[in-house]
């Protein structure tokens, strides 16, 4: 059995959800799609389809394999593609990870662009706030907002965002301005964490360091939900400029602490190191790095 044209020939079977129109998709016949599916659940000794005369569904394994075998046939047509012609596009299914929050205000406008140039790739974004595990979860790429990269990980710097202590001009003229990280002990703060209490850290302009325990009138796993607040004049944050660029511009929140700041984060395009760095990967993390070359769009402009 040559299992490279099974593979192609399942996946066609799972896409086209039937085994006439996968051969009729690869110039076929029906008798040669049942043959090479059958011979490959005799291989595998499990079942991929369950059949009826209706509908085709997917076994929990056949789930398994047509996920795997998609992505090793990309690999496949990349690797020929790369082989034969360094002029050929690249191509196959694209599956990147990002934050919530960033991968609305800022990737989300350039994905047209992108794919207006590579239109042979088939770009899949998945938004969460959690730190996935790329290999695992089937991720090609993923975007990170950091302090650091991973060992296990390569991790190319897109661009950086400074954190910005800040209020509304409400809470301000409510309460004061701290003039030190010690005076947020007598503020109300949002923390980013789900502790009871949050611990901030500043530096100030000779780099000494300042840890402060704040206390928090809330407490938030997403910065958009903490910015509601701070706008809403509920109390203090620290947020980064790639969020609350726009409204520090505007006036809508005020820095706070002149004198003090804490560290930048990285926004970090990262990919398996012992993985083959695919065109689609390249591409993508090039194009990204393009875009936010300079001075990041959030900071521009005084943010």
């Amino acid at each position: 059995m040559d299992r490279l044209r099974a593979y192609e020939i399942f996946a066609a079977v799972v896409a086209q959800g039937s085994f006439t129109r996968a051969a009729d998709a690869l110039d076929t016949s029906p008798a040669n799609v049942t043959r090479y599916v059958n011979e490959l659940e005799a291989h595998l000794a499990v079942r991929l389809l369950n059949r009826s005369s209706r509908r085709l569904s997917l076994t929990e394994a056949g789930q398994a394999l047509a996920e795997r075998a998609r992505a090793i046939l990309d690999e496949v047509a990349e690797t020929e593609a790369i082989a034969s012609s360094a002029a050929l596009s690249p191509r196959g299914r694209l599956r990147v990870n990002a934050p919530v929050s960033f991968g609305i205000l800022h990737l989300a406008p350039l994905w047209p662009r992108f794919l207006a140039r590579y239109p042979q790739i088939e770009l899949e974004v998945d938004l969460v706030d959690r730190v996935v595990d790329l290999v695992g979860e089937g991720y090609d790429l993923a975007i990170r907002i950091s302090r650091a990269g991973s060992q296990a990980l390569v991790a190319r710097k897109l661009a950086a965002s400074r954190n910005i202590v800040c209020a509304a001009p409400d809470y301000i003229a409510r309460r004061g301005a701290p003039a030190t990280p010690a005076d947020l002990l007598a503020h109300d703060c949002i923390g980013y964490s789900g502790a009871a209490t949050v611990e901030w850290h500043l530096a100030d302009e000779a780099g000494r360091p300042y840890a402060v325990k704040v206390p928090c009138v809330m407490q938030a796993n997403n910065g958009d939900t903490a910015r509601a607040a701070a706008l809403a004049g509920l109390g203090i944050i620290w947020q980064p400029t790639f969020l609350i660029g726009g409204d520090l511009r505007q006036g809508r929140l005020v820095p706070l602490l002149p004198g003090y700041r804490m560290a930048d984060i990285d926004v970090l395009a990262v990919y398996p190191s012992r993985r083959y760095l695919g065109a689609k990967v390249r591409v993508m993390v090039d194009f990204l790095a393009e875009t936010f070359r300079g001075v990041p769009p959030w900071d521009r402009d005084g943010a």
